[in-house]
């Protein structure tokens, strides 16, 4: 029985939900539980230079509206301050906090460690496979959630 092009891309996305879901569940069970996938695509747009909610909304692919409510979000939690401008001081400049770059290691040192058991759970040669032929797919880092435009170059 073939698969159709459908089947794999939900399959590729259950990929991704499986790691992120479970990651979300690590995060929490180590004191993050007010963190979502979204707060970690955003604040790397804000290190990256993200300093509005209009830049942050055209990095991430999402309304000037959603952006704000995520940075209000991510400033009330800590992960995120809004700092005098000193260049203009009617200007409030976004930078990750210490707290927020300590949730980003950590999420990363989870997926790390998701990585590791889906290679006891396959073999690490068939994943490092797995990553090549995906890599020979779309390329190396494919997707950039702090890139402008991601999603809407992706589409076209």
């Amino acid at each position: 029985m073939s698969r159709s092009g459908a089947n794999l891309a939900l399959l590729l996305l259950g990929g991704f939900r499986t790691l992120v879901d479970a990651a979300t569940v690590e995060l929490a069970a180590r004191g993050y539980d007010d963190f979502r996938p979204v707060h970690d695509f955003a604040m790397r747009a804000i290190a990256a230079g993200a300093d509005s909610a209009a830049d942050l909304g055209r990095r991430t692919s999402v309304s000037k509206q959603a952006a704000a409510k995520t940075i209000a979000i991510l400033v009330d939690r800590g992960y995120v301050s809004r700092d005098a401008d000193p260049g203009d001081a009617r200007r409030k400049r976004l930078r990750v906090t210490p707290l927020g770059f300590e949730v980003l290691r950590q999420g990363e040192a989870i997926f790390d460690e998701l990585r590791e058991s889906w290679a006891r759970q396959i073999g690490a040669a068939e994943l490092a496979a797995l990553e090549a032929q995906l890599t020979k797919l779309v390329g190396d880092g494919a997707v950039r959630p702090d890139a402008p435009g991601w999603v809407a170059e992706d589409q076209g």
